[in-house]
């Protein structure tokens, strides 16, 4: 395409996004004038093409396919972390079945039976691991059963565990996988500081690279100073700042020894309940968490992390009515204000907190109009069949789904899961 073709092209699919989706990100009456010029800027175009209209397309194949590499080179055109595989991504993107895209997108739990079958079968992006998964198994039997996996299928799966250390152990807790259990970010902490944190994270990333585990559901980025919180335990229990470093360095450190982080829990879970059996509601202004809990998760992006997982807390400031696992606004505020590039996924879309607020959408099509990449599920088939259903009708353009694997292929292209 000649270069002032595709400006054209970027032009008018610019000009058409900020008509459709320009935005007024959450704000408060203390910071008003301030998030109202940030937030009514239109929406970058990979963000843009992360929201279905819920009106069916009339495109032909040949216009979709303009749609597409305007896509793509405003995706190109990001910087991002992964932007020197984007181009490898979208050649092999479009050669993929509406099919094998949506299975992309799927960061399942992994099954209790033919778990490699039911990979190729729905082309699944990934599976997340959980203790029973490693449950009277050698390190042998564990690598042997998650090559299977990774190999099930021509584009290889991401493999991923919640190895926080402390109270979330899925690998360590076993004494046939590991020769301790991993201690949490505060005993580490008390113990060396950052020093010691630091060689922590160089040992869980060599475990689990050894096992075949590309990416650590960790760390916590979340800010907890009463031990009374839901997230204490699972916090490092430091203010801000001292956090930010924590996770710069697990970052770091991981990353550089093969095994993608993600931070948790976006937008900040502060003093909020359980959502596995409830909802969360934050009532915290906005100041509040540009001052203290984005804190973490700019140091972690900054530092490069390759994925960002979302909470299902309702952060009233943000978007009062949906969750922000599900929340369109959250998701911007996460690419426009923190500018993250990478790999946007849920919380467990199966925990109770997120089923009340769907509206007639089921979960995991609410969660691909959010804006997020993978989607954390247990019900394969049912979500699959949703999500498919969603695009044949129009209520989730394909190019979405375009974007979201664009840039999930990048992520593997990046970290050699995909050669």
């Amino acid at each position: 395409m000649k270069t002032n073709n595709l400006l054209s092209h970027l032009i008018t699919f610019t000009l058409t996004a900020s008509m459709l989706f320009s935005i007024t990100a959450c704000h408060n009456s203390g910071n008003a004038k301030k998030q109202k010029s940030e937030n009514e800027s239109s929406v970058s175009a990979s963000n843009t093409a992360l929201s279905g209209n819920g009106e069916a397309s009339e495109q032909s194949s040949d216009s979709s396919l303009i749609s597409s590499k305007e896509t793509k080179n405003q995706l190109i055109n990001d910087n991002g972390i992964f932007s020197a595989n984007y181009e490898k991504a979208y050649e092999r993107t479009m050669q993929m079945t509406l099919d094998e895209k949506i299975g992309q997108m799927f960061y399942a739990r992994c099954p209790d039976g033919d778990a490699a079958e039911i990979a190729k079968k729905y082309h699944l992006g990934g599976y997340v691991l959980f203790g029973k998964d490693f449950e009277d198994k050698t390190k042998d039997e564990v690598k042997e059963t998650l090559q299977s996996y990774i190999t099930s299928q021509a584009i290889p799966m991401t493999l991923s565990v919640d190895e926080e250390g402390g109270t979330v152990t899925r690998i360590s807790a076993k004494e046939s996988l590991s020769s301790h259990e991993f201690q949490s970010a505060r005993e580490l902490y008390a113990e060396g500081g950052l020093e010691r944190i630091q060689s922590d994270a160089e040992e869980k990333a060599k475990l689990l690279k050894e096992l075949y585990i590309d990416t650590n559901l960790a760390p916590v980025c979340d800010i907890s100073l009463d031990e009374n919180d839901f997230m204490y335990d699972r916090s490092i229990g430091l203010d801000a700042d001292k956090t930010s470093d924590f996770v710069k360095t697990v970052t770091e450190t991981s990353q550089k020894n093969g095994v993608s982080v993600t931070l948790k829990h976006f937008p900040g879970y502060g003093n909020n309940v359980d959502t596995h059996t409830g909802i969360a509601i934050d009532d915290r202004s906005y100041e509040n968490f540009e001052q203290n809990d984005f804190k973490p998760f700019e140091a972690g992006i900054e530092s490069g992390a390759h994925l960002v997982l979302v909470s299902h807390n309702i952060v009233n400031c943000m978007d009062d009515k949906m969750p922000a696992s599900i929340s369109p606004k959250v998701h911007e505020i996460l690419r426009n204000q923190l500018h993250f590039t990478g790999i946007i996924i849920t919380d467990d879309l199966a925990m109770d907190a997120i089923s009340e607020y769907t509206g007639s959408y089921s979960p995991a099509v609410a969660a691909v109009l959010a804006g997020n990449d993978m989607i954390l599920i247990d019900d394969i088939e049912s979500s699959f069949n949703e999500i498919k259903a969603a695009v044949n009708d129009g209520t989730i353009d394909e190019n979405v789904i375009n974007t979201a694997v664009m840039r999930i292929l990048a992520w593997k292209y990046t970290t050699g899961i995909m050669k």
